[in-house]
């Protein structure tokens, strides 16, 4: 601690000048422009109550006289009276430091950084001459000091005090610079960091929707400063910055003087009152930053507040410990400062951070142009407190907009916001605000505005034709509501009807010579298996199952080869009726009824067993196939072969047997009309053939449930045939023209 008082007047002495004779006597100049007065706690403060310096005697051989500062600044002096104020109110308020005076000694440090650290030194080491009782007398130490007003004058006085651990709080230094707590512990401010600054214009840029803007910074060092913290606060947002222009600040009075009104400007408070005239908002109307010296006279006076509060053995210092406050260490109050938490009588919380730093807390203020007056508008405000990013308050129907319009606000942007359902896509080579808007591919969506990417659609969903939701996939089938699947249904139950009505009446006119005729056993069997060939189409509509699948295909192709079979039966017995009339031949006795219905049977077991071993091994089972359809995917419901070779085995052997019955047909094609029923079936055989020869290309060319159409088309057609051309004509003999149902008629030529 010696040393450090050595020190201390030897930097003064170097200062102000020494000039001894035989007796070193410390000759120190009074504090420029000092205003004081008496308390128990006496705090300091630095005020640019001028703003020219003068200039210093630089040879060092006489003390100079007559160098007052030049230069009145009404502003600082405005912050000089604040403190006074504020000083003032706290001694009258019962409630703040009871029993306990503050006293202040303020001091104008004309604007530049030697005579600021000048006040600054003789405040806190008490060699203020003007204020001494006696001449080697000492004027009482200042243990905190508020200021300085320039971050300049503060990193000066902040660098050279910390030494000593006296603590300042700042009411207008916003350098980042000072918010770095490890070089500067014992600096406190209430004004926000430039840092924080920028990061409210950032936010009220994305509040706004402005992504497309310009920067124009002035040429030194804040402008700088500034421009680059406000890029570094919008990298990574939407907002690209157009432009970056360096001018001087007296274009600013040109744009004011030009009247530019079309552009919509944000600035922050140095720029906005930059010579413009006196009727400015930080300089009459609004007084934000006299009100930063009422809040640091405040936090002050808020931490000596908290020392008396403190209990004796419960302090925070060496064994409990509690300061005494009439003989304060400037480290006590540093300590206290850095906790202080309070509510300012307007109602703004103030603390500081782990930096020193203050809420980060801006008025946003309009400019109303009228009849050549400008007239500075409160609009809002933007508070930020610890562990916020911060909330904007704008009464959007007071502002003014560029150009005069107060109705809506205006669009800055590069490309406009890619609406649902598309994309952005970065132009190549421009920022990321530059972008193209792409629709979303098939499947896929977005339904926010300004997408960066498309989402695809979970399994079984689709896009809309927007792409802005997901919705199921259709599913698609041959079911029992759509128009083609009732239709068919109808068709089926209709033929089914027919053909029992052909088995009602035959069974009545079963003794009549006819139906006698035309073996009634093998003519009942074939209309019963042509009602099972109707009937099997109706399993061919529905949602396919596990059962449907299976009856589809073995239901269809036991029925038609019994139907095929019994056609096969009739059509051998005619022959072999024919030949048995010629001499020496008596074929009958092998195409008896025994024999026939053994032959039926054996062609249907034949194909029982190919029915058997296909499901067997591979059974047809329900599958989804998936197609598109308008560009759109569809699921298609269907039943899967399971075994091709089977089904081929099962339409090969119905083929088979339908051309062997056309061939042996068309052999007995010239027997007697009256007796031969062989034309018949060669009709009957012939669309037979002709539908199912048509049914393979329409099948395979068929898309969705159209293929399953086709194939009951194909079945009903060919029933249809078979039942018309072999028993519509016997029936019209039957029921129309009874006089021919006798034998004379059936064995006539």
């Amino acid at each position: 601690m010696y040393a450090c008082t050595l020190l201390l007047c030897y930097l003064t002495g170097q200062l102000l000048g020494v000039d001894g004779g035989g007796d070193c006597q410390l000759m120190v100049k009074s504090i420029s422009g000092n205003v004081y007065q008496a308390g128990d706690v006496v705090i300091g403060g630095l005020f640019p109550v001028h703003m020219e310096a003068p200039h210093p005697e630089m040879e060092f051989k006489r003390k100079k006289v007559n160098d007052s500062c030049k230069i009145f600044n009404q502003r600082a002096y405005r912050w000089l009276q604040t403190m006074i104020f504020a000083v003032q109110e706290i001694n009258s308020n019962p409630g703040l430091l009871p029993n306990l005076s503050l006293g202040y000694l303020a001091a104008d440090t004309c604007l530049a950084e030697s005579t600021t650290l000048v006040a600054a030194m003789t405040m806190v080491t008490g060699q203020d001459v003007s204020l001494a009782d006696t001449d080697c007398g000492s004027a009482p130490t200042v243990p905190v000091i508020i200021g300085d007003a320039r971050s300049s004058g503060s990193i000066v006085v902040a660098d050279t005090l910390g030494v000593f651990d006296i603590p300042m709080v700042s009411y207008f230094a916003s350098c980042v610079c000072l918010s770095d707590s490890w070089k500067y512990p014992l600096f406190f401010r209430t004004m926000p960091s430039d840092a924080e600054e920028a990061q409210a214009m950032a936010k009220l840029l994305r509040l706004l929707g402005w992504t497309w803007v310009g920067l124009v910074s002035a040429d030194d060092d804040f402008g700088r400063f500034g421009s680059q913290m406000l890029m570094e606060a919008l990298r990574g947002t939407e907002v690209c910055v157009a432009y970056h222009e360096v001018i001087p600040k007296a274009l600013f009075q040109e744009v004011a003087h030009q009247n530019i009104t079309d552009k919509q400007w944000i600035a922050n408070d140095a720029w906005v009152t930059y010579g413009i005239g006196k009727s400015l908002y930080a300089d009459v109307s609004q007084l934000r930053i006299t009100y930063n010296v009422y809040k640091g006279v405040y936090a002050i006076a808020h931490a000596l507040h908290d020392m008396l509060a403190c209990q004796p053995g419960k302090g925070p210092f060496l064994n409990g410990q509690c300061p005494d406050v009439r003989r304060l260490q400037p480290a006590q109050i540093h300590h206290y400062l850095r906790r202080v938490n309070f509510t300012t009588p307007l109602g703004e919380r103030i603390y500081f951070d782990q930096n020193g730093d203050p809420p980060a807390s801006y008025d946003i203020i309009n400019w109303h142009v009228a009849e050549g007056t400008i007239q500075f508008v409160h609009v809002g405000h933007f508070v930020s407190y610890q562990g916020s990013s911060g909330q904007f308050h704008i009464d959007m129907d007071r502002v003014v907009w560029g150009g005069g319009n107060r109705h809506m606000v205006p669009v800055s942007v590069c490309s406009s916001p890619c609406s649902p359902g598309t994309r952005k896509a970065v132009q190549k080579g421009r920022p990321v605000c530059c972008f193209d808007c792409l629709p979303c591919a098939g499947g896929e969506i977005s339904n926010e505005i300004g997408s960066l990417e498309c989402v695809r659609c979970p399994e079984r969903f689709w896009s809309n034709s927007n792409h802005t939701v997901c919705v199921a996939q259709q599913v698609d089938y041959l079911s029992y509501n759509d128009s083609m699947g009732m239709i068919l249904s109808i068709i089926s139950v209709a033929g089914a009807t027919l053909t029992a009505a052909t088995s009602s009446t035959f069974l009545y006119y079963r003794h009549t010579t006819f139906v006698r005729a035309n073996n009634s056993e093998v003519s009942f069997m074939l209309l019963l298996s042509l009602k099972l060939c109707f009937l099997c189409a109706l399993a061919f509509i529905g949602q396919p199952a596990v059962l449907s699948c299976m009856l589809r295909h073995t239901l269809f192709g036991i029925s038609f080869v019994t139907c095929i079979s019994c056609l096969l039966s009739r059509t051998v017995v005619v022959l072999v009726a024919f030949r048995s009339t010629l001499p020496g031949k008596n074929l009958m006795r092998y195409v008896g009824p025994t024999q026939q219905r053994l032959g039926i049977c054996i062609c249907t077991l034949v194909q029982g067993l190919i029915c058997t071993l296909w499901l067997t091994l591979a059974p047809p089972q329900p599958a989804e196939r998936a197609i598109q359809e308008n560009q759109r995917p569809k699921i298609i419901l269907e039943c899967a072969m399971g075994s091709v070779v089977a089904f081929s085995l099962v339409l090969g052997y119905i083929g088979l047997l339908a051309c062997l019955c056309l061939l042996l047909a068309f052999l007995a094609r010239k027997l007697p009309d009256n007796f031969n029923e062989a034309k018949l079936i060669t009709f009957s055989m012939l669309i037979f053939c002709a539908v199912w020869v048509a049914f393979v290309p329409a099948y395979i060319s068929s898309p969705g449930k159209y293929s399953v159409a086709v194939e009951i088309f194909a079945i009903l057609a060919s029933s249809y045939g078979l039942l018309l051309c072999i028993f519509a004509p016997k029936c019209y003999i039957i029921l129309l023209r009874p006089e021919k149902n006798n034998k004379k008629h059936l064995m006539t030529r």
